[in-house]
């Protein structure tokens, strides 16, 4: 009998759910509704930054989202029997707690009281969209993605603008996720366009990152130039999605050999990242890395030990290193050890364009050692493991003697590679010329410190505000002896 009320008991226990479960659940319920408020201000006000908080205060909130606090807030906002409420509701799985939810009966529902605004609707479709892809339901979120683009294609609301750029987004990445990212090029494309004679700015550069990701997925690197130059130009309005612009135009730049114009956004990109993006910083310093060392430049040591990103590009420092010192034999076992690694970074096809600047420096290298050196031991120093290594090496030096890499001849007769004499470097006007740009630098630094000091900024508006007090008070004293003169010949 013991035994049974024990059990009765327990059963009681595990049907009550914990009183910090609920608080927590109240409590993100609760944020839900001030922004839903919020939201409501703005659709009326028709102010945009109203918008833009409430979406930056759900960022806060989404790792705390469930099933019944999604399902409590579409009750809330949308109002049961509503077809939006019985669209987005089909997406949310039932649950328990959701039947015995804490003030679902004291709460009055936003939708009962007025007419819910399309702000409010669309925000709806973001957070269960956003609760989906957390719980890495792709599937339902392709479907509830799909379902809030076909909502926005009817709406041409600029207070919309915020929300459905983050349902781009996330529309987007529901379709990569279950690798039907080609199925949408059209819709986007599509939208894109829409955007563009909305004069939509921030779905357009959103929707812009959104197609060139989209091609650059499928190594689609012309069609992504392509529309990247006839796209329209305008003011960036997102620094994040400036960012993602940038290291697209980086990776384009490094596919079509413009290494220069490549370093340049990869660097910036990773300069103006938010330091919360850890990965997509990193990305940007594989890549960049690449483009230096394709340039003939060795990065800095410091680039591989930032902090959190050690890891992630051992494979890129040991790879530096064979490059820095030449060794082709090191760099094979480095592209072999790492093969996993680069061909998941997708950049298997950089690292092979790296095998020419290796050779390169080991022959450099060799230049300087030797001043003669037969072709055999060139081809042995340089590890070539071909069918013929000193025709190759032979080739391999005459290309660098015509790139100027290296300053020695060929004795094809004998055989040899015949390096110069290096001179001495103080004979020429290389050090008077390296001298005199660090003294114009100097000098140009001071002229302009001068010019600072003589000229404080703001000075000449001062003198201006000055002067026109001055009119201004003598202008308001010749029209009161005017008004003056007027009321005496009045009289």
């Amino acid at each position: 009998m013991t035994t049974t009320t024990q059990d009765v008991e327990m059963k009681d226990n595990n049907q009550t759910p914990p009183q910090s479960i609920v608080s927590a659940t109240t409590s993100t319920l609760q944020h839900l509704k001030e922004i839903a408020a919020l939201i409501d201000t703005g659709s009326y006000t028709k102010e945009v930054r109203r918008v833009a908080r409430a979406v930056r205060l759900t960022v806060g909130i989404r790792q705390k989202l469930t099933a019944s606090v999604v399902a409590s807030f579409l009750d809330f906002a949308l109002g049961p029997g509503s077809e939006a409420h019985a669209r987005l509701s089909s997406f949310v799985p039932k649950s328990d707690e959701h039947d015995m939810e804490v003030d679902t009966a004291s709460s009055t529902s936003l939708a009962a009281s007025k007419h819910v605004p399309v702000e409010l609707e669309i925000y709806c479709y973001f957070i269960v969209l956003l609760f989906l892809i957390d719980q890495k339901k792709y599937n339902e979120a392709k479907a509830c993605s799909s379902a809030s683009i076909a909502r926005l294609k009817s709406l041409n609301k600029r207070t919309i603008d915020v929300i459905a750029s983050r349902l781009y987004f996330y529309y987007s990445l529901s379709y990569e996720m279950t690798g039907d990212l080609a199925e949408i090029r059209g819709t986007l494309l599509s939208l894109h366009h829409s955007a563009t004679l909305r004069h939509d700015e921030l779905g357009q550069e959103t929707l812009l990152n959104l197609l060139l990701r989209n091609y650059l997925h499928y190594n689609l690197y012309d069609q992504a130039e392509k529309l990247r130059s006839k796209a329209p130009r305008f003011e960036a309005h997102s620094n994040q999605q400036f960012c993602r612009y940038l290291f697209y135009l980086g990776k384009i730049r490094t596919i079509q050999l413009e290494y220069t114009d490549a370093k340049e956004s990869l660097l910036q990109a990773a300069r103006k990242a938010p330091v919360a993006a850890l990965g997509f910083r990193v990305q940007c310093n594989k890549w960049a890395i690449l483009v230096r060392l394709l340039l003939g430049e060795i990065p800095e040591r410091s680039i591989f030990m930032q902090k959190g990103m050690e890891k992630a590009l051992r494979p890129y420092f040991e790879l530096t290193n064979a490059v820095r010192i030449g060794d082709l034999e090191l760099f094979r076992n480095v592209q072999e050890k790492f093969s996993k690694t680069f061909s998941e970074d997708r950049t298997h096809n950089l690292i092979v364009r790296l095998r020419h600047n290796v050779i390169r420096t080991g022959l450099r290298n060799i230049s300087i050692s030797y001043s003669r050196i037969s072709l055999t031991d060139v081809a042995q120093k340089l590890r070539l493991n071909s069918a013929n290594p000193v025709a190759d090496a032979e080739s391999i030096v005459a290309k660098a003697i015509r790139d100027g890499a290296i300053d020695a001849t060929i004795d094809h007769k004998n055989g040899y590679m015949v390096s110069k004499e290096t001179g001495d470097i103080y004979s020429t006007n290389e050090p008077q010329n390296a001298f005199n740009s660090r003294i114009a630098f100097c000098l140009n630094m001071h002229n302009e410190a001068v010019r600072a000091l003589r000229f404080p900024p703001n000075t000449h508006r001062e003198k201006e505000s000055e002067e026109k007090r001055r009119e201004m008070k003598q202008q308001e004293e010749e029209l009161a002896k005017y008004m003056a003169e007027e009321d005496d010949d009045d009289f």
